[in-house]
């Protein structure tokens, strides 16, 4: 029998205080939202690098995972690429798990017990974001799109953890409950902060700058009252927020952590805009007129991760009139994907621009949150945006072969490595935004195989054509709490891929 976590019970609770009539709806949601968290968590212990299991086998009637201490867990045939809830229960030995958290604290793995937690926050919090979704049919403003996607990472266990949030904040400020945030500023010393770009005279007071803050932020981690500022919609990525009437889009530092890293704005990220937006301007011109990326207007910091904001374009000024611009994590709600030739169409259009810049010494991390997609009227994928290059891999040497300037940066974003370059392309784009774009194996390698012949003839082709597609490992980062960066695995290559397969 099915015994609910506590933080399913904790949400209902506070629920039937602050928003009752909503308590009904979120009961409901509850076994889909432990279904959709389960099929994220079994993907992973298919496919994932986890020390503790020893063995997996396929047989007629699924998958059975041995494992290190001499038990079995049974489940249905793993599709990697798979972003529909198929997985309803598993088996470990006798006993049948329905929910994701129930099955970690069974598993007795190393820190399995605090990522249990984190599972059952997810699911209670997904199911409270499918409880107040709202899909109306017209197509409305980009940010309109991205409030409507719920269930957040398409293959991350932790897809909608958000700890340190109760439920009045979720309501409040997650974006798939259509809140508008009222941002505030914090005055800091001019002379105290690193300032990027043209911060706006609407954010100077005298030799002061005035800093834009989430109220989450203000509350919990600055811990000081802030002056009212702007109205905004947030946006996918929660702490970004956009200004109504078509202004600039506001990244606040907001120190949560969001399915596996606490996200604020470093020094580093702020010292890279300009160079970024640099080589931004580099890049497009070399596009061919099908991408665009969004530039970091002004950036600051009060030499404090937890106090900086960033100013970057909305996505929308390079959209013509007709057009429409959408994040691709939206695009399962168009209905677009479902159609094969769209679907070939539109991973043509993302494969050529992203092998383009990958030869030309850029990866972009180009999961459906970063990367937009420009429709013509008729729902025809006409070009690309990027935005937000703070994770971004660049290679001097590649840009230095094709005559561009490297950009003056150090660190992090910096490498000539082959595998960390392809990784962090293929890892977002294929494993990540035309995986989920597509929804399973089958018309994931379908697109692909349909693609391939008119893709650029370039050396990361045959990679694409041939070996496993890496993705981030991101169960066994949550479990390796001792090991930093990412941590990788290889998915079965959809365009060889049996449908239901699973990794040998």
């Amino acid at each position: 029998m099915h015994r609910p976590p506590a933080a399913e019970a904790e949400i209902a609770a506070e629920l039937a205080v602050v928003r009752p009539a909503l308590l009904p709806r979120y009961t409901a949601e509850l076994p889909g939202a432990r279904a959709a968290v389960l099929t994220r968590l079994w993907r992973a212990l298919a496919h994932e690098p986890l020390p503790w299991i020893t063995g997996r086998v396929r047989g007629a009637a699924g998958l059975a995972l041995r494992l290190a201490d001499g038990r079995t867990l049974y489940g249905p045939h793993a599709d990697p690429y798979a972003t529909s809830a198929y997985v309803t229960g598993v088996r470990l030995g006798r006993d049948r798990h329905v929910d994701p958290a129930g099955l970690m604290t069974a598993l007795a793995v190393p820190h399995g017990e605090a990522f249990a937690a984190e599972l059952a926050e997810s699911t209670a919090s997904l199911a409270l974001s499918r409880a107040d979704a709202d899909h109306p049919k017209e197509w409305g403003r980009d940010w309109e799109w991205e409030q409507r996607v719920t269930d957040g990472h398409p293959y991350h266990p932790n897809c909608r953890s958000r700890p340190g949030f109760s439920v009045a904040e979720q309501l409040a400020y997650g974006p798939e409950h259509r809140p508008v945030v009222g941002l505030g500023t914090v005055p800091v010393p001019a002379a105290d902060c690193l300032v990027t770009g043209d911060w706006p005279t609407e954010l100077r007071d005298g030799e002061r700058l005035l800093i834009p803050v989430h109220p989450w932020q203000a509350a919990h981690v600055l811990k000081r009252a802030y002056d009212p500022w702007r109205p905004a919609h947030p946006l996918l990525s929660l702490r970004t927020l956009a200004l109504p009437g078509g202004g600039p889009h506001v990244k606040t530092a907001l120190s949560a952590r969001l399915t596996s890293s606490v996200r604020d704005i470093s020094a580093y990220s702020i010292r890279s805009a300009g160079p970024l937006n640099d080589l931004a301007e580099q890049l497009v011109a070399r596009g061919e007129g099908l991408l665009h990326i969004t530039r970091t207007l002004g950036a600051v910091t009060a030499d404090s991760p937890d106090l900086a904001a960033l100013l970057r374009e909305s996505p929308e000024v390079y959209a013509t009139p007709g057009e429409r611009v959408l994040p691709v994590a939206a695009l399962p709600l168009t209905g677009l994907p479902d159609s094969p030739g769209w679907l070939a169409a539109f991973t043509r259009l993302a494969l050529t621009v992203g092998l383009r810049l990958l030869d030309l010494g850029v990866a972009l991390e180009a999961h459906g949150q970063n990367l937009l997609v420009i429709l013509a009227a008729d729902g025809t994928p006409r070009r690309l945006v990027y935005r937000d290059l703070a994770d971004i891999r660049v290679s001097p040497a590649r840009l230095t072969r094709h005559g561009l300037t490297p950009p003056p940066l150090t660190g992090r974003l910096v490498t000539d490595d082959e595998t960390a370059l392809r990784r962090k392309l293929f890892g977002s784009l294929v494993a990540g935004a035309l995986a989920a774009t597509a929804g399973s194996s089958a018309p994931l390698g379908a697109a692909l195989a349909s693609a391939l012949p008119h893709l650029p003839a370039t050396p990361d082709l045959p990679f694409l054509r041939e070996a496993p597609v890496p993705a981030k490992a991101l169960t066994l980062m949550r479990l390796s709490p001792r090991t930093p960066g990412d941590q990788w695995t290889s998915l079965p290559n959809p365009l060889v891929l049996e449908p239901g397969a699973s990794a040998p």
